[in-house]
């Protein structure tokens, strides 16, 4: 079979491609390669996909569906598997396969099948939001004893010299580009004890399955405050809270409902909101996404 991968993802590793990276062309070749040796049987690319790997629907040589993640290394996969392997499926997808650490370095996961294309995201909106909080509940737990993940400082150390020189192309987000500076300077002076964070928590991250009702997938784990994770979370379906007259004042009690139903700072979490929005509109300004951040940006100016 051959295995294409979908545009969205072309699309996406594109955008953040180191200088010489040849991982997308290699990508047909490792996945034959990962199918031969596990024995699988292949049903179908699932399309659209993820932004940040391919997804192979397949059959183990039992007959059991499983599905075979292939990620470049700068994806985190070894942290991904880390992470699924520390919580064992409570909260998240399972494992299936146990392999040494010398062996996930090609990037592949082999994971139990949920059901692909039913997200929490095809909820009604209140629905919707009450079940991905509930299943993120699930996930902050205390992270391994000698844990090598990233922490929400170094994290954002990154993505916050990354937006200073944004700031600096795009100057009619400076100011944004300083509040938000800020905000991360003020939370992380004095941050709670840390968790382990799903990393990219959303929506469509939230799948329906058999074990539970809706199980989470795709973490970038990450170590930290719960109100970090839960900041992505605020500006969900983004789109439709630009469209509504009443958006911003959607936004606010989104933060509210949020922060009480999980326990967590409401002026923590709205830091944190305002932090992530404004990097993810200054990396869509970078790549030429002008729209996206567009919608986040104005998004931004609510909080």
């Amino acid at each position: 079979m051959a295995f294409e991968p979908p545009q969205r993802l072309v699309r996406a590793l594109r955008e953040t491609a180191p200088d010489g990276d040849g991982w997308l062309e290699k990508l047909p070749e490792a996945a034959e390669r990962a199918v031969a040796l596990r024995e699988l049987t292949v049903e179908r690319v699932q399309v659209p996909g993820g932004r940040s790997s391919l997804v192979v629907l397949v059959r183990r040589p039992d007959g059991s569906p499983a599905v075979l993640k292939l990620a470049p290394p700068r994806s985190r996969p070894g942290a991904e598997r880390a992470a699924l392997s520390h919580w064992g499926g409570l909260g998240a997808v399972q494992l299936v396969e146990n392999v040494t650490q010398d062996d996930a370095q090609d990037g592949v996961l082999l994971l139990e099948r949920l059901h692909p294309d039913v997200s929490v995201r095809s909820l009604p909106e209140a629905k919707a939001l009450l079940e991905a909080a509930g299943t993120l509940r699930r996930l902050w737990v205390e992270p391994p004893a000698g844990h090598v993940f990233e922490t929400v400082a170094e994290r954002t150390g990154r993505q916050a010299e990354a937006m200073r020189a944004g700031a600096g192309a795009f100057g009619e987000v400076a100011g944004l580009v300083d509040a938000a500076l800020g905000a991360r300077a003020e939370l992380l002076g004095a941050p709670p004890e840390g968790r382990l964070l799903h990393g990219t928590f959303r929506q469509s991250k939230v799948l329906a399955g058999e074990r539970m009702p809706w199980l989470a997938v795709g973490p970038d784990p990450v170590v930290g405050e719960s109100a970090f994770d839960l900041a992505r979370l605020v500006r969900d379906r983004v789109e439709d809270l630009i469209a509504s007259p009443s958006g911003a004042a959607t936004t606010r009690r989104r933060v509210k409902r949020l922060a009480e139903s999980l326990d967590v700072d409401q002026e923590r979490l709205r830091g944190w909101t305002l932090f992530r929005a404004v990097e993810s509109g200054v990396r869509a300004l970078r790549v030429g996404r002008a729209k996206d951040a567009e919608l986040l940006l104005e998004f931004a100016g609510w909080l």
